[in-house]
């Protein structure tokens, strides 16, 4: 008796937590949207690899469902503000959250 109820504590506790993944209920995004935010991602980190001003590997760069987020590090308010235009030209983004620190 004790055995059964253990198992069934367990089995209830395992399954709370698997509904709370992504994918749970429902999809947060559709396969499309996952492609156009990785496509949007991708131009991205490309321009910002082509600018020499730029550091791509000092900047991460987030899409969901057209929002980008930009985080990580440039040296000025300058570079900042251009790697947020450069993200607002590509084509498919919505808006654009700029958390990227100066670190001068």
């Amino acid at each position: 008796m004790l055995k059964t109820l253990l198992c069934a504590a367990i089995t209830a506790v395992v399954l709370a937590g698997c509904s709370a993944l992504p994918g749970g209920d429902k999809p947060d995004r559709t396969a499309g949207q996952t492609i156009d935010d990785a496509t949007i991602a991708t131009k991205l980190k490309a321009q910002l690899a082509a600018d020499p001003d730029l550091s791509a590997l000092k900047i991460n760069v987030d899409s969901n469902k057209g929002a980008v987020r930009l985080s990580g590090e440039v040296k000025s308010m300058t570079l900042r503000r251009k790697a947020e235009d450069l993200a607002r030209k590509v084509d498919g983004v919505k808006s654009v959250d700029n958390r990227l620190v100066i670190t001068g």
